[in-house]
């Protein structure tokens, strides 16, 4: 399966490289216009020392690994989200006779890798953190496993999103209310949001295992909403959990799917 998707996600690159000037220029706009995001935390701090009771390199470190999370995720298999186009075209009946994972297809379909510079820049804003915070190396090896587990979090909702397509075509805009929608949720401490919505986010949509519940243990801070300090490890469990949920939902909508015919 990996081996698949690779081969066809290079197939894809070597499309765009052939216009060498329009991949640079989307890779170089991608970058900046997620720059603004940045760029609009720092305004933020010029009229205040602290967001939420954090630092602007602590806020900066919870945009840095939500923002490489999101950004991975949603370039390695956020087209998962366009399966209602593939569904109502008769496009995806093509998928399923092809000797390649339905969503493997799906997932690396229009490849973008244009979206690199999403990748990049929030890579730059984590980096430039973490330089700022000098977080001690017995802390510093859940940096990897939180960034790995928001992956994880984000494919899944895709995912699951994906799936509900089988049964509503036009479902994507619920599922992005739940993966841009919790990348800009995670962007910031979640002690800006009421604590119903935080305990909603970590008992029904996990999105405060992307980096919240986590990065509390990183930076050696208390729980501002009184919850168990065991969560913070919980990041793992979280994403294999949801990942399970989403693997299922998606066979499940495999099996219920039927060919909109020619």
């Amino acid at each position: 399966m990996a081996r698949s998707y690779v081969l066809l996600a290079a197939t894809w690159v070597r499309a765009a490289a052939q216009y060498p000037l329009s991949m640079a220029m989307l890779t170089i706009g991608s970058f900046v216009v997620t720059c603004l995001d940045a760029a609009a935390i720092v305004v933020i701090f010029v009229h205040t020392e602290t967001l939420g009771g954090f630092s602007l390199p602590e806020v900066m470190f919870l945009y840095g690994t939500a923002g490489v999370s999101f950004a991975l995720a949603d370039m390695l298999f956020g087209n998962v989200d366009k399966l209602g186009q593939h569904v109502r075209a008769g496009t995806f009946d093509t998928m399923l006779i092809r000797p390649v994972s339905p969503f493997v297809q799906m997932a690396v379909d229009r490849f973008a890798f244009q979206r690199v510079g999403r990748v990049l820049q929030a890579a730059i804003v984590l980096a430039v953190a973490l330089a700022r915070l000098h977080v001690p190396w017995q802390r510093a090896w859940m940096i990897p496993v939180m960034v790995l587990c928001g992956i994880v979090l984000f494919t899944a909702m895709w995912t699951l999103g994906g799936a509900l397509q089988f049964l509503l075509t036009e479902a994507p805009e619920i599922a992005n209310a739940f993966t841009y929608g919790g990348g800009q949720l995670t962007q910031y401490p979640l002690s800006v949001y009421g604590g119903e919505l935080v305990r909603a986010v970590t008992f029904i949509v996990p999105l405060a295992f992307v980096n919240w519940q986590p990065a509390l243990y990183v930076l050696d801070r208390p729980d501002p909403f009184g919850l168990p300090y065991w969560l913070r490890f919980a990041g793992p469990v979280a994403a294999v959990t949801l990942a399970c949920a989403a693997g299922w939902a998606w066979r499940a909508g495999l099996r219920r799917y039927r060919s909109t015919g020619s």
